[in-house]
C-alpha cells in the first residue's frame, strides 16, 4: 500500500491587498473560546480558522475625534447679572445634549466592533453558560430527569435562542453519541464540543462517585458500565447513533490493556450491532444497517448448492510430475458447523468451494460496500473469487479476486468490494451489479506458518480447516458510527511501547472486521495546550513522531461524525513539521478555510480507504 499523507495549512489570506488596508488602521489579535464548566474552570477552544481568529481591535487613531478640537467642556458667556439664569439653563440642556449625544455613538461603536469581534460572542456565550449552570446548581439533577418538556426548555436556552446557534450541526438534535473515556483528557474536551453543537450525550463510566460527577455538564446522561464486561454495555448503547472511544488502559499491565483497548472494542463494537441488529428486526429488517445474508449454514441443508473443485495452475504434463495428491470437501457435522476441509499436496493445485448467488427480489450487490464472513478453523489465508457478467451468458464473465486472512478459532473477516482486483488486468473494475457466482479457495503457497496452541501438534501448511457460521454483504453508508482514538507509540517508553501497540493494533482489527462503519485515529503524544494554533499532518504508514494538542484531536473527533470521507479510514496525525532536505514524508496543500473550518474532507480525501 503506497502511503499517502496531506497537510492542512490554516494560513490566513495575509497577501490580500485588504489584509494590509486593515493592518495599517488596526491591530490584531488571536483568540480563544472559554467554554465553563460546573466548577467555573474553562474550557479554552481556539479557533482553528486562523483568517477568522485575527480581528480588528480599536487604537486611538482609528475612533473619530470630537469637534473643536476634541474638547467636550461647554462654554458659556454672561455680560450681566440678570441673564446669568436663562444662560446657565441654556447651557445646562445644550451639555445634557452633547453628552446624550456621545453616549450614543460610544454604544454605536461598541455595537459595531461587537458585531464584528468574536470576543464579544465568547463574552456573551460565557455569560450564558454561567446563568445556565447557576439555574442548574439551583434545581439539581433536572437536567437528568426524562421529562421531554424540561429536555427541550434546555435545548431552547443553550442552543436554539442563545448565541451559540452559529456552532449547531445540521441533524445533530436528533443524533446521541455515546462517548466512552468522557473522563479522560480527549474524552471530556469532546463532550463539550458535541453539547455544544447540539448532541445528545451519553458517557460511559464504571463508578459515577462525586468525583467523576463533578468532571462532567450536568446535561450529559451518566451510564455506569464496564467495557471489560459486555452484559453492562446493553444498556449503554441504547438509543445511541454513533460512539467516540477515548478510553484507554490506566497501566501498561497485559492484563488491563486486553480488558480495555483489545477487548473492550469487540465486546462495545458487538453490542451496537446486536442493538443495531434488534432495531432491524422491529423494522422488519429495513434498516440502513442491516446486512443482506448472502449463505447462514445452520442446518444440513444450508450446505445444498455448494460445489467443490480441484485443479491446477500447471498444465497437466508438469502437474502429473509433482502429483501428490490433493482433496476436499464441504459437510455439515453433527456437531452443528459447517467446514470445508482438505489438503493440497499437489504443486500448483487448489481446491474450491463455489454456489450461485440467489438474492432477494430486488435487491443488488451495488448497494453495498463490501462482504463480511464468520469464519473459524486453524487460521490458513483464502482466496474469494467474485465471478461478475450476464448471468443469461456466462461467458462474458469476468473473475475477481481478493485474499484475506483467518485466525486460529472463529473471526469476523472484511471483504470490501474495493479489494477485489480482476484476473485479467485488461478487464474493468469490479462492479457489484453484475455478481452472480462466490467462490472460496485454497492453495498451499504464500500460506504463513501459525503458532501452534500449548498442546497442540504442529500442523502442515497444505493442510486446511474452515468453518463457515455465515456470509453477508455490508450497507453501503455514508458516515462513520464508531470512532476509535488509538495511539502511533510515540512518546511512550521503549520497553512497554510493543505490548501497548499490541493491544492496540488488536481493537483496531476487531473494529475493522466487525463491520461497522469506523474511523481509526492515531494521534501522536497528547499536549495540554489550547488547539487550532498549528496547521496538521494527516498521514498513513507510521512515520510521525510530532506531538498534537488534546483539543484539536477531539475536534477531529467531532467533525468526522457527519463527514463521508472518514468512514473506513485509519490515519495518523500531528502537528505539522519541516522534514529533513530529500526526506519530506508529505506534500503541502493550500486550504482555504470556510466558516465551518472543514478542514477534515479534503486532508482525508488523498488518504486510503480500508486501511
Amino acid at each position: 500500500m503506497t502511503a499517502a499523507t496531506t497537510a492542512i495549512s490554516s494560513n490566513s489570506l495575509s497577501n490580500s491587498p485588504n489584509h494590509y488596508q486593515w493592518c495599517s488602521q488596526t491591530s490584531w489579535r488571536s483568540i480563544s473560546l472559554p467554554i465553563p464548566k460546573p466548577s467555573c474552570q474553562n474550557l479554552t477552544i481556539a479557533a482553528r480558522n486562523r483568517s477568522s481568529s485575527l480581528i480588528p481591535r480599536a487604537t486611538g487613531d482609528s475612533l473619530p475625534e470630537p469637534e473643536n478640537g476634541g474638547s467636550k467642556k461647554i462654554k458659556t458667556k454672561t455680560k450681566t447679572t440678570a441673564g446669568s439664569t436663562s444662560s446657565d439653563e441654556k447651557s445646562e440642556v445644550v451639555s445634557e445634549v452633547l453628552t446624550e449625544k456621545e453616549q450614543k455613538q460610544k454604544q454605536q461603536r461598541r455595537l459595531e466592533l461587537e458585531d464584528v469581534n468574536p470576543v464579544g460572542l465568547g463574552r456573551r456565550s460565557r455569560q450564558l453558560f454561567d446563568e445556565v449552570w447557576r439555574k442548574f446548581s439551583g434545581l439539581g439533577q433536572i437536567s437528568r430527569t426524562s421529562l421531554p418538556d424540561e429536555r427541550d426548555a434546555l435545548d431552547a436556552l443553550l442552543i436554539r435562542e442563545g448565541p451559540m446557534c452559529e456552532f449547531v450541526i445540521p441533524g445533530a438534535q436528533n443524533t446521541t453519541v455515546l462517548v466512552v473515556g468522557a473522563t479522560s483528557k480527549i474524552g471530556r474536551i469532546v463532550v463539550r464540543k458535541l453539547m455544544l453543537r447540539g448532541y445528545t450525550v451519553k458517557a460511559l463510566v464504571r463508578k459515577a462517585d462525586e468525583e467523576v460527577v463533578e468532571m462532567l455538564p450536568r446535561s450529559v446522561e451518566i451510564v455506569i458500565g464496564d467495557v471489560g464486561e459486555p452484559d453492562s454495555l446493553r444498556a449503554a448503547v441504547q438509543g445511541c447513533n454513533k460512539i467516540i472511544y477515548c478510553a484507554t488502559a490506566r497501566s501498561t499491565i497485559s492484563g488491563d490493556l486486553y480488558r480495555v483497548d483489545n477487548r473492550g472494542v469487540y465486546n462495545l463494537t458487538k453490542a451496537f450491532q446486536d442493538y443495531n441488529n434488534k432495531l432491524a428486526q422491529l423494522r422488519a429488517g429495513k434498516s440502513s444497517k442491516s446486512k443482506l445474508t448472502l449463505a447462514k449454514f445452520k442446518n444440513p441443508e444450508s450446505v445444498n448448492g455448494w460445489e467443490v473443485y480441484k485443479g491446477t495452475y500447471f498444465q497437466d504434463v508438469v502437474a502429473s510430475k509433482y502429483d501428490g495428491g490433493m482433496d476436499a470437501k464441504f459437510e455439515f457435522t453433527f456437531t452443528g458447523d459447517a467446514v470445508f476441509s482438505g489438503y493440497v499436496f499437489t504443486r500448483g493445485g487448489y481446491v474450491e468451494m463455489s454456489t450461485k448467488l440467489s438474492l432477494p427480489l430486488g435487491c443488488t450487490l451495488d448497494r453495498y460496500e463490501g462482504l463480511v464472513l464468520s469464519v473459524g478453523g486453524n487460521g490458513r489465508a483464502y482466496i474469494l473469487i467474485l465471478e461478475a457478467g450476464p448471468s443469461a451468458d456466462t461467458s462474458q464473465s469476468k473473475l475477481y479476486f481478493a485474499r484475506f486472512n483467518t485466525k486460529a478459532g472463529f473471526c469476523r473477516v472484511r471483504v470490501p468490494f474495493s479489494s477485489f482486483r480482476p484476473v485479467k488486468p485488461d478487464d474493468p473494475p469490479l462492479d457489484p451489479f453484475l455478481v452472480h457466482t462466490l467462490t472460496i479457495r485454497f492453495e498451499p503457497r504464500r500460506q504463513k506458518a501459525v503458532e501452534a496452541r500449548p498442546g497442540d501438534q504442529k500442523q502442515d501448511p497444505r493442510s486446511f480447516k474452515l468453518i463457515l457460521e455465515y456470509i453477508k454483504a455490508l450497507p453501503a453508508g455514508q458516515e462513520t458510527d464508531f470512532i476509535l482514538v488509538s495511539c502511533t507509540g510515540s512518546g511512550i517508553e521503549p520497553n512497554r511501547r510493543e505490548q501497548v501497540l499490541k493491544a492496540k493494533r488488536a481493537g483496531e482489527d476487531s473494529l475493522r472486521r466487525s463491520g461497522v462503519g469506523y474511523t481509526i485515529i492515531r494521534p501522536g503524544p497528547l499536549k495540554e495546550e489550547p488547539g487550532g494554533q498549528r496547521a496538521l499532518i494527516f498521514d498513513q504508514g507510521n512515520r510521525i513522531s510530532q506531538g498534537i494538542s488534546c483539543a484539536d484531536v477531539a475536534d477531529i473527533c467531532v467533525k468526522a461524525l457527519h463527514d463521508s470521507t472518514a468512514r473506513n479510514k485509519s490515519f495518523d496525525v500531528c502537528y505539522e513539521y519541516v522534514a529533513d532536505q530529500g526526506k519530506e514524508l508529505y506534500e503541502l496543500v493550500a486550504h482555504l478555510p470556510d466558516k465551518a473550518n472543514n478542514y477534515l474532507t479534503p486532508a482525508l480525501s488523498a488518504l486510503e480507504k480500508n486501511t
